[in-house]
């Protein structure tokens, strides 16, 4: 059976909010150069046309976090799957999600990559669920789009692994 998805932002604002935000760490970071860090699996659509549209130098490296299993809320447990291939020791990192809700898993993520010694630290979004916060330390740097408390997928997101690949964000109508 087919899942009817219902947009919420379409490809083109999707696109545009892209832009801007590679804009702003361009001209935050002028003169250095970003490491940023992908949260797979969802994050690398988002992390990989974030890094075409940043002109300052760029280097990438991916971790895997899991906290949701096959469930559509999170356990709350976090645990590293894949962690980062390269050492983090004086380097400008920017932690690239899909999406934030609760915080539970970039708390987790921000003390162990805290450790590792970067020279700066900061979270880029491409959703931010904030009303859902639990983890209210949890400060994001760069947000594309604050939606609200619906469960969605697309540009990296999924519902059971299917709808990654949308070009848009949607919501399943279930």
């Amino acid at each position: 059976m087919e899942d009817k998805i219902r947009v919420l932002v379409s490809e083109e604002d999707v696109d545009k909010k892209i832009r801007e935000i590679g804009e702003q760490i361009s001209k935050d970071y002028a003169g250095k150069c970003v490491h940023l860090i992908c949260v797979l699996k969802g994050g690398v659509f988002f992390m990989c046309e974030l890094a075409k549209r940043i002109s300052v130098p760029v280097s990438m490296d991916f971790m895997s976090v899991s906290s949701y299993g096959a469930d559509t809320k999170s356990s709350g447990v976090v645990k590293i799957v894949k962690d980062l291939d390269e050492p983090l020791e004086g380097k400008d990192v920017i932690i690239v999600e899909d999406i934030i809700d609760s915080g539970r898993t970039l708390s987790y993520l921000l003390e162990v990559l805290k450790q590792r010694n970067p020279n700066s630290i900061h979270i880029c979004t491409l959703l931010d669920k904030p009303e859902r916060r639990v983890k209210k330390q949890v400060v994001v740097d760069y947000v594309g789009f604050e939606i609200p408390d619906e469960f969605v997928v697309g540009y990296g997101l999924d519902y059971a692994q299917k709808y990654r690949n949308l070009p848009y964000i949607g919501v399943v109508e279930l």
